[in-house]
């Protein structure tokens, strides 16, 4: 792993995948208005990995790895998301309860990695659990309200989603893979799986109603979520960790929230409930107390390239 200062390049992919990921969420509840949530899993993986399954050779891995990624990160994260958001998840908190992966990461790379903790990062996911009951006791079941159980399916989206960072970790230790082409073919697995339970759960009609009375907003979700949210972003990121230790970048993704609860309140004017802002504000801090250290070093390293600059 290369340990170099984060280049200018650097920068703008980690501030892409911020914004990306960040509008990510209302660009879902706009999908979900037209397609259920397990088809509109299987079309976004589909556009991720069938138009460049000719053109993009299958990643330098066993197939494992790419089989266990694409069906934890796209079946597992996707599709309790995609489900929660139908089930009255707000655009804003789930911005926000998905960054708890981090410390669901960090407490499966522990015992399964190997992987040490530092005192400091238990004391974080303490302030953010805390944060995460405060979100929960929040719950309403009125319009524009997050609903419990709408809670509990993102919390276990961001499970998920830490599931599918050990596999590419646990990867990354069995060869050097490039990103792109392990994202394509990784996003290939949820089809199947995805379609098979949108026909399984909405009928084979609805789900052939859904598909013709697709427009094209809806079709441009979908393509947003394939190619920007997927291809690009996830690629940009596992680029990123792997030309820089990874405490360096994930502080980045902290800036994630900010913009997806920004974007719920612009596009969709939702406005979290004092006891959400409350939450809110303790996962973030939890998050800040967990990368305390990573923060600090990005911090003296943007302050000592602006003092080069100076010069």
């Amino acid at each position: 792993m290369n340990a170099s200062k984060l280049s200018p390049g650097d920068l703008l992919g980690a501030l892409a995948v911020v914004v990306i990921w960040g509008l990510n969420f209302v660009v879902m509840k706009v999908g979900l208005q037209d397609v259920g949530p397990m088809l509109l899993g299987a079309l976004r993986f589909a556009a991720a990995a069938l138009p460049f399954l000719l053109f993009v050779p299958f990643p330098r891995l066993p197939w494992k790895y790419v089989a266990g990624y694409g069906l934890a990160q796209g079946l597992g994260q996707f599709g309790f998301l995609f489900l929660g958001l139908q089930m009255g998840m707000t655009v804003g908190m789930a911005s926000v309860v998905m960054q708890t992966q981090a410390f669901f990461t960090l407490l499966l790379a522990v015992p399964l990695l190997g992987e040490r903790a530092r005192p400091v990062q238990w004391w974080g996911l303490a302030v953010a659990l805390a944060g995460l009951l405060m979100i929960a006791t929040a719950h309403g079941e009125g319009a524009g309200q997050m609903t419990l159980a709408g809670f509990v399916l993102t919390l276990s989206a961001s499970f998920m989603w830490a599931v599918s960072n050990l596999i590419a970790r646990l990867a990354s230790r069995v060869a050097d893979y490039e990103p792109f082409p392990f994202i394509v073919w990784s996003s290939l697995f949820p089809v199947v799986p995805f379609t098979a339970l949108a026909v399984w759960t909405d009928g084979p009609s609805t789900v052939w109603r859904q598909l013709t009375g697709m427009d094209g907003r809806a079709w441009l979700a979908v393509l947003f979520l394939a190619w920007l949210a997927t291809l690009l972003a996830y690629s940009l990121w596992t680029r990123l960790l792997k030309r820089h230790p990874a405490g360096r970048v994930t502080p980045f993704s902290l800036l994630v929230p900010v913009v997806g609860l920004w974007a719920a309140w612009m596009f969709s004017g939702e406005l979290p409930q004092r006891w959400q802002w409350a939450g809110t504000a303790a996962v973030l801090l939890g998050l800040l107390i967990n990368q305390a250290g990573p923060l600090r070093a990005l911090a003296k390293e943007m302050a000592e390239r602006r003092r080069q600059r100076a010069e």
